[in-house]
């Protein structure tokens, strides 16, 4: 066979006809996408999500007419198949058109609970065009598979039998465009943005001027180089209270925090970053405070402010962190692509910092605590064995919006007492691990807390804590009554289409206010953090008092 001959074939087999079964089953995928989720889509999200059920339904159909054909199965006339699938199609589309006019409404349900403006439309015509610009893409790499599991099979059936043929070559095209996507497109797009993101960031200019206290990062006399620690570091060093900011905020006498930060570009591995920080840590008198945190950073490399002026204000600067950059990806891309990246640096950080740690009077070191947001949560999970360390434990954790995938958070959901549910759960009697959201639940537990005292903070709405692989196939527990006060009522579980949505709601799951979703509140970091370090000399009504000081200072920043 000539080319032309090959590229009329290709031509032939990229725009053939449509399956009518897979249309109404894509239509109908479609017009349950459009029902809420947890985050609120905008028309652009919503076309992709759209989209992406639209392509799910169709694969369906098409897979269910290949395997009655298969097993042989009665189909009707022509004519008369001919006018059942002009019905459905219709029946389909009206659907469809029927749920593109009440999406707004559905869309509106979320928003009224994270106190969002309604909107006044869906934007239907927009959703629609790029919901068939992604079926189509896909569509077109459905069919280029196919192409390429036809041209395997021909050889093959020389030597097997036809059935046995299809099998292979299906098998052999999935290992190849798995390979392909996998290792060539993903990994290496993975090493190309995180390559892109350090260009970048060595490329914005320093715009804070470096410290001047000497026991700051990136101070004349620090160990670590200000240009080095990357954007994102030196806006957490720069950035943070002073003692003066704390002593107007609380009204009593204060320390300047010390906040220690190591960039990627301050050494060559995880080992001497971990190394470093340790030393710029003893240089600037952090185990001479009363409190210690070793933090994990996100996937970009950011520290939450809301966290961090929380405990500082707390503990009236008394406090040091430490914390070590792993990467330039923004937590969500690393999880669902790299969820490993980062483990290895919070483990040297952590193994640095404890090994020093231990070696200190009991009654002369600070007390020690781990904390990390997001990614930053996962991989502070993956830092310390607490087996190693039952002799002498650390005082605490605090872990905010961790990853589905964290393995201790994992553990715990799974095993909660019957009677929570999976959106706010409890473990055991309370003692060592509690859960909180919006409303403080930490102090709800009826046994004391024990020696280590480990809280999660997670809100309902948040798809990076509550997605999970199975949301695909069946209901996940945490959409079973009674929700989460931040989930619409009116989110429903579909087969397929709410795994869809809720892995585009991952992407967007920051873009909520305070409070709502990846968002997480300084309020809530407040109650966190005092329940897990315990400062004194605080009234509950001072603890209000702080709350609506912290939230005006970052509605105004």
């Amino acid at each position: 066979m000539d080319r032309i001959s090959h590229f009329r074939l290709f031509l032939s087999e990229l725009f053939r006809r449509l399956s009518s079964v897979g249309l109404v089953l894509g239509l109908v995928l479609f017009a349950i996408s459009l029902t809420p989720s947890l985050i609120p889509r905008p028309y652009t999200v919503q076309g992709l999500v759209s989209g992406l059920s639209l392509f799910c339904g169709y694969m369906v159909g098409v897979a269910l007419v290949h395997v009655w054909a298969y097993l042989e199965l009665p189909t009707p006339k022509p004519a008369i198949a001919k006018r059942i699938s002009i019905f459905c199609i219709i029946a389909a589309a009206g659907t469809s058109a029927a749920c593109l006019w009440q999406a707004s409404e559905w869309q509106n349900s979320v928003r009224v609970l994270m106190d969002l403006e309604p909107v006044a439309t869906s934007r239907p015509i927009e959703v629609g065009a790029i919901s068939a610009l992604v079926f189509g893409a896909l569509l077109a790499v459905a069919r280029l598979f196919r192409m390429t599991q036809m041209a395997l099979r021909a050889p093959i059936r020389r030597f097997l039998p036809p059935r046995v043929s299809l099998v292979v070559s299906v098998v052999i095209a999935l290992v190849i465009f798995w390979s392909v996507s996998n290792g060539l497109i993903f990994r290496s797009a993975l090493d190309l943005a995180d390559g892109a993101f350090k260009a970048f960031d060595q490329l914005m200019p320093v715009d804070q001027a470096s410290p001047t206290r000497p026991e700051q990062t990136g101070s004349a006399a620090s160990l670590i180089v200000w240009k080095d620690i990357g954007q994102a570091g030196r806006s957490y060093v720069a950035e943070g209270p002073t003692a003066a900011d704390i002593e107007t905020v609380t009204g009593a006498a204060a320390m300047d925090p010390i906040r220690v930060y190591v960039g990627l570009r301050s050494a060559d591995t995880a080992e001497q970053r971990a190394r470093l920080a340790l030393e710029e840590l003893k240089r600037s008198g952090g185990f001479d405070r009363s409190v210690l945190i070793v933090a994990t950073p996100t996937g970009t490399g950011w520290m939450d402010p809301a966290a961090f002026d929380s405990l500082e204000f707390l503990h009236h600067g008394d406090v040091a962190t430490v914390a070590q950059q792993y990467s330039y990806l923004a937590s969500w891309l690393s999880l669902l692509v790299e969820p490993d990246y980062g483990s290895e640096a919070a483990r040297a950080l952590f193994n640095a910092v404890y090994g020093h740690w231990v070696t200190l009077p009991r009654d002369r070191r600070p007390r020690l605590y781990l904390f990390g947001l997001s990614l930053g949560a996962f991989n502070s999970e993956r830092s310390f064995n607490l087996i190693e360390q039952l002799g002498n434990p650390v005082d605490g954790a605090f872990w905010a919006g961790p990853p589905f995938v964290s393995p201790v958070w994992t553990s715990v959901t799974r095993n909660r007492n019957e009677t929570s549910p999976a959106w706010l759960p409890t473990y055991g009697d309370g003692s060592t691990i509690r859960f909180t959201n919006q409303s403080n639940a930490l102090e709800d537990s009826a046994a004391d807390w024990g020696v280590m005292r480990v809280a999660y903070l997670q809100y309902a709405s948040d798809p990076i804590v509550f997605f999970q692989p199975g949301s695909f196939l069946h209901e996940p527990d945490w959409m079973k009554a009674p929700r989460g006060p931040d989930v619409s009522p009116q989110f429903s579980w579909f087969p397929f289409v709410t795994g869809l949505q809720l892995l585009v709601d991952i992407t967007i799951a920051t873009t909520t206010p305070a409070g709502f979703g990846h968002v997480y509140a300084p309020e809530n970091y407040i109650e966190g953090w005092r329940a897990v370090t315990q400062p004194a000399d605080w009234t509950d009504t001072d603890i209000e008092a702080l709350k609506r000081k912290l939230r005006e200072r970052f509605d105004q920043a």
